[in-house]
Parts: structure tokens; sequence; C-alpha cells
């Protein structure tokens, strides 16, 4: 019976394999730092429990990313604001009528952000941006000042087409995003420890918001600043 040769690896092979894991090691380092920031918050995750969960030392870590707050502002990009240069091309491309956009923005962010593990970032920042100033500045100017640029360019869009009525565009931005955060907290929040009959479906719950926010709650134009009609 001949023998077999054991074969082994060349050089050419190990070094492509030590390429190819090399190239993998920030996106393994992003998915793991995502994960023990959403689960522990900023302050409370360490950066050898991110280098740990992604199977790499923490001198290998900080060759990518100098330091913790660094490694966050990378994941930000990674699943949020790097998104917004895309979603913008939507905008600009966008047939549909306005309240089709409005639909289409809401349920995209679900798919995108929402159902993911992304939609605890809103949540940490929330509940630790004062601690952290640098990061909520870096946050807003990120995150939170494109998204409404972007969603206040819908609106201003639905106006200029009078598909929507005039309105104070500041606080149209802040209705849009209202059911989105909510929902965000709730999953990372209440979501998670409540019984079946108080779950929420993220479906049926931007169905609900977006019918308020298209049609409100009455069947006819309301003035807010008219005084009520004294009873007799």
């Amino acid at each position: 019976m001949p023998l077999s040769v054991p074969t082994f690896p060349t050089c050419l092979e190990s070094q492509a394999r030590h390429s190819r894991r090399k190239d993998a090691r920030p996106s393994e380092l992003l998915a793991a730092a995502l994960d023990l920031f959403v689960e522990k918050g900023f302050a409370a995750t360490r950066v050898d429990d991110v280098a740990k969960r992604a199977g790499v030392s923490k001198g290998t870590l900080f060759l990518y990313f100098p330091s913790k707050e660094e490694l966050f502002k990378a994941v930000v990009r990674e699943n949020i604001s790097g998104r917004f240069a895309q979603w913008n091309d939507e905008f600009e491309r966008f047939e549909g009528s306005t309240p089709d956009m409005l639909r289409y923005c809401l349920f995209n962010w679900w798919e995108r952000i929402g159902s993911t593990k992304a939609s605890g970032i809103p949540k940490l920042m929330m509940s630790e941006a004062q601690n952290f100033p640098e990061l909520a500045q870096f946050y807003e100017h990120e995150v939170i000042q494109p998204g409404n640029t972007l969603i206040q360019r819908i609106l201003q869009r639905g106006i200029e087409r009078q598909e929507f009525r005039p309105m104070d565009l500041t606080y149209g931005v802040v209705l849009v995003l209202a059911p989105m955060l909510f929902l965000a907290m709730w999953r990372h929040s209440l979501g998670n420890g409540c019984s079946c009959a108080t779950q929420l479906d993220p479906h049926l719950y931007l169905n609900a918001q977006l019918d308020m926010l298209l049609h409100g709650f009455t069947s006819t134009p309301h003035h807010p600043h008219t005084p009520p009609e004294t009873l007799p």
C-alpha cells in the first residue's frame, strides 16, 4: 500500500490566510464592541473584554483603535452614521409620493437599525451622554444633525408638493423621530421583560404611528392657537 505523503501549507498559503485574518480583525472588533457596548454601556465596557470576545489581544485592538472612545466612534460610524450617504442618495432618487417616502423611511430604519443590535446605541447615548460630553458632541455631529436634516428634507418635500400642510419643521422632525426612538428604547429595556400581552409588534406599531403622523387625531383641520368656544 503506497504511503500517503502529508501536505503542509506553503509559505504563500500561510501568508494569504494571515492576510485574510488581519483584514477581518477590524470588523470582528467592531462587532464585539457593539455587543458589549449595548449589553454593558460605554463606561462598564473594558477594552480587554472586547479583545477577548473578538479573539485577539488587547495590543492588537490598540493597533486598530487607539482608545475606547475611538473604538466607540468607529462602532457608530460602522452601524449608523456611515449609512447617511446611501440614505441621502435614496432620497434624491425616490420617485414616489412623500407619504410613501415617509413610510419607507420608518420601515427602512427598522430593517437596517431598529431590528439590529445597533438600536441599542441611542439608548446608550441617552443614558451616558452627560458623563461623556465629547462622545455626546460626536454623536450629535455624526448622527443627530444628519438624521434631523434628512427628515426635514422629507417633510419640506411634502410641503412643497402640497402633500403635507405647513408645519414647524423643527418639531415635525421630532414627531417623526419620537416613535423610532421609543421603539429602540423599548426593545432594549422593558421589551425584554414584559409579558406577551404587553409586547409591541414593531411593524404594527410603526404603521399606527405613520397613520397618526399622516392623519392626526381629528378628521378636520385644527387650529391649536384658536381659543375654544365658551359654553353658555
